[in-house]
């Protein structure tokens, strides 16, 4: 029952697109992830995911239409739904999703697919 300082936990992440557990519950997993750039199209055949930006701007691109975020907005990704994330300036995004699902969904990559279970 610790209580976690956001802006702190983003203070110790120095790597792009590589989200770091800083919570858990019910199954799920509660993330942050520092993004500049554009990330590949991807899906997530059996889970949904959320994006909630903490800091910055952040897009979540989909084939019909884009979100765009600022601090404090979020959307919901549902499963299956092909998309995409950018940022054109480093943004600070909170990702809520069950535990165990790898960012690039379907897509493996080197650069942008990240360890699973990495915490801060």
């Amino acid at each position: 029952m610790d209580t976690v300082n956001v802006a702190a936990g983003f203070a110790r992440i120095d790597e792009q697109w590589r989200p770091k557990i800083v919570g858990r519950l019910n199954g799920q997993e509660v993330k942050l992830v520092k993004a500049e750039g554009v990330f590949p199209w991807h899906t997530h055949a059996d889970v949904d995911e959320m994006f909630l930006v903490h800091r910055g701007r952040f897009r979540v691109e989909f084939r019909t239409h884009i979100a765009d975020l600022g601090p404090g907005e979020f959307v919901i990704v549902p499963r299956g739904v092909e998309h995409r994330t950018a940022a054109d300036e480093e943004a600070e995004v909170m990702i809520f999703e069950p535990a165990g699902v790898p960012n690039t969904g379907d897509v493996l990559d080197e650069r942008f697919t990240a360890p699973i279970g990495a915490e801060i």
